[in-house]
């Protein structure tokens, strides 16, 4: 199946994006989004419906603040949704959002510096146009690049995230059908293992079922990235086990692959409550909702790269800390 006319009018999105005017940007939006499009975004934004929206809400005080805003893609493929019956065409890119830091944003002191907004969007498109998308950003990122420490020194090390090792995921062309096929399986595998917690082996031997020995975990600011099972294991994915108890079974909206790349999203992806430890906070007892959008790449059978965002403002908040609130309030150093 080709995606290339939904691929289309997603770069043709993105290139308004860059070239429109602030007056016009509703009206200019609205050539691509459904008139009821649902835009889901980290928190404080969290769901948006419709062009107008999306745009004065969202992108008019982020391209304010963010002067010379350009899109900087590692990642941008195409493909139907399993989560539907392979019915639905969803569309994807990842990478950076990247400007001159020069008004506040969400309180964040502008430095008048270059910034960099990780960022992963997913976008159905219907008719040729926009009818769903998950738009999820590292807002911690931001505030570490402004000299803010919002959470606990992490287990794992804050970077500014390259892509993908191979330099090839920017899919703007056809795929064959049967690369993709191979990567979803991975990741079905790999979902099968994680959402037991129990898998009776190692938490090493688990992961070497489904995952490369040289594997790259790409973590959120707050956790962090950690390269190879070993340390995966031990710098994030032996405490996050160990800080929750009662979780969910997973939710996805979305899960697609294409070529050597695939992904998912959900709205929750699952809820678990935290019995104390995880990014240095203590047990509240409080059932927390994870969003959290998980980029792939496949090397032969197993995974060996995943670029993940979690909405730990939104996570926090539920747990009565309001990590936005608090940071804005605090003195750059």
């Amino acid at each position: 199946m080709s995606f290339q006319k939904e691929k289309s009018v997603v770069l043709d999105l993105y290139e308004v994006l860059r070239t429109a005017d602030e007056s016009n940007l509703s009206e200019a939006l609205s050539r691509f989004y459904d008139d009821q499009a649902l835009w889901r975004g980290f928190h404080p934004f969290n769901e948006i419906r419709g062009a107008s929206q999306i745009a004065e809400t969202f992108w008019l005080p982020l391209k304010k603040s963010l002067t010379t805003l350009q899109r900087r893609m590692d990642i941008f493929m195409a493909g139907t949704n399993e989560m539907d019956g392979f019915q639905s065409v969803w569309v994807v890119s990842m990478g950076h959002l990247m400007g001159l830091f020069d008004t506040a944003w969400l309180g964040i002191a502008p430095t008048g510096k270059m910034a960099f907004l990780r960022y992963c969007e997913f976008n159905k498109v219907e008719n040729g146009r926009i009818t769903e998308a998950a738009m999820f950003f590292d807002i911690p990122h931001l505030m570490m690049q402004a000299g803010l420490n919002p959470f606990p020194p992490q287990t794992a090390a804050h970077l500014v995230q390259p892509g993908p090792m191979t330099h090839d995921g920017l899919l703007f062309d056809l795929q064959p059908v049967e690369e993709g096929e191979k990567t979803l399986a991975a990741i079905n595998a790999m979902i099968s293992d994680l959402g037991q917690w129990n898998s009776g082996l190692s938490l090493e031997d688990e992961l070497r079922r489904t995952w490369a020995e040289d594997m790259i975990w790409w973590g959120p600011a707050g956790i962090g990235a950690t390269y190879t099972i070993e340390r995966y294991a031990k710098q994030h994915s032996g405490p996050f086990r160990a800080s929750f108890a009662e979780r969910s079974k997973t939710r996805h909206l979305c899960r697609m692959a294409e070529g050597h790349f695939g992904g998912f999203f959900g709205w929750p992806n699952f809820t678990a409550v935290p019995t104390g430890g995880f990014m240095g906070m203590p047990a509240t007892d409080k059932p927390g909702e994870f969003r959290v959008i998980d980029i792939y790449r496949r090397q032969g059978d197993k995974l060996a790269e995943n670029w993940v965002f979690i909405d730990l403002l939104h996570f926090w908040k539920q747990q009565g800390v309001d990590i936005l609130a608090r940071m804005a309030q605090v003195p750059r150093t």
